[in-house]
C-alpha cells in the first residue's frame, strides 16, 4: 500500500497557514474566472458559428490550433491519416 502522507495544522507556522488560506482563495477565483471567459468564449463561437453556417467544432479548432500555432502539427496529423487510409485503399 503506498505511503499516505498526512497534514496536520500543527505543523505549519500561522503565516504558512495564511499563505496556503489566501493561495486557495486566489486559485479559486482564477478557476472561477477561467469558467467564465469559457462559458462567454462558447457563447460567442455559437453565435458566430450559427451566423456563418460553421460547426462550433470546427471554429474551436481553429481556435485551439490558433493558440497552439500547430497547424504544421495538425498538417502533420491529416497527412498520416491520409497515408494510412490510402494504404488499405479507402482514400479519396
Amino acid at each position: 500500500m503506498a505511503e499516505e502522507h498526512q497534514y496536520n495544522k500543527q505543523s505549519f507556522k500561522s503565516e504558512d497557514i495564511a499563505r496556503l488560506r489566501q493561495l486557495v482563495e486566489e486559485g479559486c477565483q482564477v478557476n472561477q474566472e477561467i469558467d467564465d471567459l469559457k462559458e462567454g468564449l462558447s457563447a460567442t463561437v455559437k453565435a458566430i458559428a450559427e451566423e456563418l453556417d460553421i460547426k462550433p467544432s470546427q471554429l474551436n479548432k481553429a481556435i485551439r490550433v490558433a493558440h497552439k500555432a500547430s497547424l504544421q502539427e495538425e498538417r502533420d496529423k491529416l497527412d498520416e491519416i491520409e497515408d494510412i487510409l490510402d494504404t488499405v485503399g479507402r482514400g479519396h
